[in-house]
């Protein structure tokens, strides 16, 4: 089962990996996109309908000059959806269709590494860093596929998504592995299903919310006129607005979900070590990542707070989190040295 679960793993990559270039075909020659415009006005799409055509050929007239003048510029992006004929007809439609089978299929390798890592080692698969990566990044797909389930639209973000989930799989497989082994003393308790479990579902459901909080601030910054890398990507995403509104919404079912992982882990502590706070580093920046997504949902409900420094907020609370799993675990010593690494 351990060696089933390795090669799995290889899949999972390899399937989010394929989603991602299919996301990024989708990306730069779907209708949504500059490059995707023209490829639909060439082939005649709704660019070039027939009025406007007319209209280019008698400059004479002020109707015909606005019109062309319409055309001069690029078409409003929302003027073109995923399911329109003309985005069929380039077949970029069909690549974000390939995209999201790829993810699912990648999902399901994923489901079934972590399912069969369990049964290798007879417990919940969350006793080290390894696993807790893995756990956690299936969580992030799974997030992903409900909220593309719920906003077709924001297909796009897959990209981002998918990459972020293929680097942490990347990096888990190749230098954090460890061999399936029994769990040390310490985490020989029910509470790590309740602890560890709910601290990675909530870290998952994070990630897509830092997909979509960065993704909000290149669009901003776009909509501003900002035209340098990265926030030349944002003419290809979905309006601001949107973005803001799945950034809120993911965090606000994920903050909850946290709270109850430092919750728990308290209780387990005084079990454990027989106090509730240890002052330990891993303890530590759980509170400062719970303390600045909280600040996150209280500017988020402040009204004088604009919606850029909000989303910053939201990035600042992933990178809290980054350094809660990778520099606590790997650089620092204290009681949740449990990496295994």
């Amino acid at each position: 089962m351990g060696g089933l679960s390795n090669q799995l793993l290889v899949v999972t990559i390899f399937s989010y990996v394929l989603a991602m270039l299919a996301y990024a075909v989708e990306y730069a020659f779907g209708a949504r996109s500059l490059v995707g415009q023209r490829v639909l006005v060439g082939a005649g799409g709704p660019a070039l309908a027939p009025a406007a055509t007319a209209s280019v050929g008698a400059p004479s007239s002020a109707s015909a000059l606005a019109s062309a003048s319409t055309l001069s510029s690029p078409p409003d992006i929302s003027d073109f959806s995923d399911e329109s004929p003309s985005s069929d007809a380039s077949g970029a439609r069909w690549a974000g269709v390939a995209a999201v089978g790829l993810t699912i299929l990648g999902y399901l390798g994923h489901l079934g590494a972590l399912v069969t890592r369990g049964i290798a080692a007879d417990r919940a698969p969350w006793g080290n860093m390894y696993e807790f990566v893995m756990t956690a990044t299936l969580v992030g797909v799974s997030a992903w596929l409900v909220v593309l389930a719920k906003w077709r639209n924001l297909r796009h973000l897959g990209l981002f998504v998918t990459l972020v989930a293929s680097i942490l799989l990347a990096i888990a497989g190749m230098t954090l592995y460890v061999p399936v082994g029994p769990l040390v003393p310490a985490l020989q308790s029910y509470w790590l299903v309740i602890h560890v479990g709910a601290a990675s579902i909530a870290s998952g459901i994070f990630l897509v919310g830092f997909v979509a909080a960065a993704m909000h601030l290149i669009r901003l910054g776009h909509d501003q006129g900002k035209r340098n890398f990265p926030y030349s990507l944002g003419e290809r995403l979905p309006q601001a607005d949107m973005l803001e509104r799945v950034t809120f919404r993911v965090h606000a079912f994920a903050f909850p979900i946290w709270t109850f992982g430092v919750i728990a882990g308290a209780i387990w502590a005084e079990a454990a070590w027989g106090r509730y706070w240890n002052w330990d580093p891993k303890e530590i920046w759980s509170f400062i990542a719970w303390v600045v997504y909280a600040c996150y949902l209280h500017a988020r409900s402040t009204p004088s707070v604009s919606r850029r420094i909000t989303s910053w907020i939201a990035v600042v609370g992933w990178a809290t989190m980054l350094v809660n799993l990778f520099g606590v675990n790997l650089v620092a010593n204290g009681l949740h040295s449990y990496a295994g690494v």
